[in-house]
């Protein structure tokens, strides 16, 4: 009874884990097919984690090409919300010196759906291009993720915008 319990929980998980590996790059695209504007601001980001001389300057810079969750909900005054700074920021302009030099994009994989991001004034919706970026050689580690938004029919932000970070 017990060996046949140990095969039955065993298959099952591999069929859960065979499944959840399927599905996490079913949506994967080639690197060649980030538009140049998602691109640009993956680059931005990891400058401005690389050059920024403190954390808060890293923030301040950051806030122009934030968006969705990490934003307050104003348009007219957008600001980092309060956690972004101290958790998720600090962690990737802390962590940013493990990465590769220039950057190196080992994954990409683009929403299937319209993704809805943020709140009031300053929630946006779009197809997010979540992107990998590998370790330097040598370097402990699998790739981390900035996931980037490039906004769909929002009043005044056209922009694509960094949605997702704290994972470097």
């Amino acid at each position: 009874m017990r060996t046949k319990f140990t095969l039955i929980f065993l298959s099952s998980l591999f069929w859960c884990f065979g499944n959840i590996e399927a599905q996490s790059t079913r949506d994967d695209i080639p690197k060649k097919q980030i538009p140049k504007s998602v691109l640009t601001v993956l680059e931005s980001y990891i400058q401005i984690l690389k050059t920024s001389p403190t954390l808060e300057e890293a923030g301040s810079q950051f806030t122009k090409i934030a968006g969705g969750g990490l934003v307050n909900e104003s348009v007219t005054n957008i600001t980092l919300r309060t956690s972004i700074l101290p958790f998720s920021l600090k962690k990737d302009y802390s962590n940013i010196k493990f990465y590769a030099e220039p950057y190196e994009i080992t994954r990409v994989n683009l929403s299937p759906n319209m993704s809805k991001q943020g709140f009031g004034e300053s929630a946006i919706q779009g197809r997010v291009y979540k992107i990998w970026i590998g370790k330097k050689p040598g370097v402990a580690g699998m790739p981390a993720p900035i996931s980037i938004l490039l906004p769909e029919g929002h009043a005044s932000i056209q922009e694509p915008k960094v949605v997702g970070i704290g994972s470097l």
